[in-house]
């Protein structure tokens, strides 16, 4: 990245971001980086506004100037935590954007990976999904992808941090809460040591696939058309393998603003079968309000 990037460290103020905050704190001087911080306030919990101006203050404490604080609004569509999540990145990628050039290191760890494959397994996603997060998404970083929960929480306990743990984390209306305590320890159990790094091993194996046929999608969207409003060609979509056929709708079914997590493989392959076994239907019925219609030799996606 470019010697005047300002690099922020994304802290909600719980052990994994918090050890990530003051790591970047002790490194960027060494490496004559600026590094600031940013908190991102939900709003969902009494007390929010406050714990965000305390974690906003541990960051400057740590050094990070600027230390930001962004408050945003939660939508109600989408469930609750892909709506917080879709919330989080606007205002970060705001803060990129009003501080370019900008990198945010994010403090997700190898057990949020495992996870993050448990809940792709779950949802039938696809091999994307199972690939997890990448160490590096455009402006966004993951330095602690390879290093698990409890040595970065005791990195936090040996810099004197003293880390906020939120009750979401432990509530149990909350899939990714339910994988952590309930289902990773099972497999644990039931399978032996090491289940979450054999998980994230295995996203880290599928990654460069899925990076490699999302390239030939990518072609194969262009051709048929990149609007899917519009429609995208059903020639162009019949004449393409099914593995690079079901990306293309898969994206733009997203594009259209189908929410992530609510979109699955029996949406995608239903998506499909407008392409290859079109008998007449009226329409697909997609997450997030939205439809999706065969005409005149196209399938578009909208409400």
């Amino acid at each position: 990245m470019p010697r005047d990037t300002t690099v922020f460290s994304a802290c909600s103020g719980g052990p994994d971001s918090l050890a990530l905050a003051g790591a970047l704190a002790f490194e960027a001087p060494r490496r004559g980086r600026r590094a600031g911080g940013v908190t991102v306030d939900h709003g969902l919990q009494d007390g929010s506004a406050d714990r965000a101006v305390a974690v906003a203050g541990a960051m400057e404490d740590l050094g990070l100037d600027p230390a930001l604080v962004r408050t945003v609004r939660v939508a109600r569509r989408g469930g609750p935590e892909a709506a917080a999540r879709t919330a989080r990145y606007a205002a970060l990628d705001a803060v990129v954007s009003d501080h370019a050039p900008a990198a945010v290191l994010l403090g997700h760890t190898l057990d949020d990976q495992a996870e993050t494959v448990l809940l792709g397994l779950a949802r039938g996603s696809g091999a994307r999904s199972l690939a997890g997060m990448p160490p590096r998404s455009g402006a966004y970083l993951r330095p602690f992808l390879e290093l698990d929960r409890e040595t970065v929480r005791r990195a936090c306990l040996c810099m004197d941090l003293s880390p906020w743990e939120d009750p979401h984390n432990h509530d149990p209306r909350f899939s990714r809460s339910r994988v952590r305590h309930d289902a990773l320890p099972a497999l644990e159990k039931t399978l032996g040591p090491g289940i979450a790094r054999a998980l994230a091993r295995t996203a880290g194996m599928l990654r460069a696939d899925a990076d490699t046929l999302d390239g030939l999608a990518a072609d194969v969207r262009s051709r048929a058309g990149g609007d899917p409003a519009e429609g995208l060609s059903v020639a162009e979509l019949e004449s393409a393998p099914p593995a690079l056929r079901t990306r293309v709708l898969h994206r733009a079914a997203l594009d259209a603003g189908c929410p992530a997590g609510d979109l699955n493989a029996g949406h995608v392959r239903e998506l499909d079968r407008l392409v290859t076994d079109w008998r007449g239907q009226s329409h697909i019925d997609l997450p997030g309000g939205l439809r999706g219609r065969r005409n005149g030799g196209r399938i578009s996606i909208g409400r």
